[in-house]
């Protein structure tokens, strides 16, 4: 049996609602998946997107998880906060077409979300749509220019994070 992938997910308090969905679905409809849920565990326990995003983005770095999802009250927080970490690409994704071609174009290892913006039936369906394609799917014919731009994307990473 093939190993499992490892998503990692989190949330501050705004995204804790959405998160919790997203956890049950993937649970519920993705075997071939692993979650490894960094909280929040309750709304009375809240952390913010600064302490929750740093766990998704170090569980990829040190290949506890191959992906990640983040959800604050937009998503653009936690963008913010994973991109600030080395070979973190995150993308937020209002629907499901963003989300699908953050990972297409983009190549993103983090879907951040909006718990404000996102009801919980759209949340995981972008997610979904996510996770069922790989980088450059869908555009073969631009694969060439996808992943120059992805290894120029690396490129720049590798002169500001010294």
């Amino acid at each position: 049996m093939p190993e499992k992938i490892v998503i990692a997910i989190a949330s501050d308090l705004s995204g804790f609602p959405l998160k919790r969905e997203i956890v049950k679905h993937l649970r519920e409809n993705h075997p071939e998946l692993e979650v490894l849920d960094f909280g929040i565990e309750s709304e009375d326990a809240p952390k913010p997107y600064y302490i929750q995003a740093p766990k998704v983005a170090k569980a990829i770095q040190d290949g506890r998880a191959q992906k990640g999802i983040a959800i604050c009250g937009t998503g653009q927080g936690m963008a913010i906060v994973c991109n600030k970490h080395k070979g973190i690409y995150a993308c937020v994704a209002d629907d499901i077409f963003s989300g699908e071609r953050g990972r297409i174009i983009n190549n993103a290892n983090v879907l951040t979300m909006g718990g404000w913006i996102t009801a919980p039936f759209l949340g995981c369906q972008i997610v979904d749509a996510w996770l069922s394609v790989a980088f450059t799917q869908k555009m073969e014919f631009k694969k060439d220019f996808l992943t120059n731009a992805f290894n120029n994307v690396q490129k720049i990473e590798e002169e500001n994070f010294k």
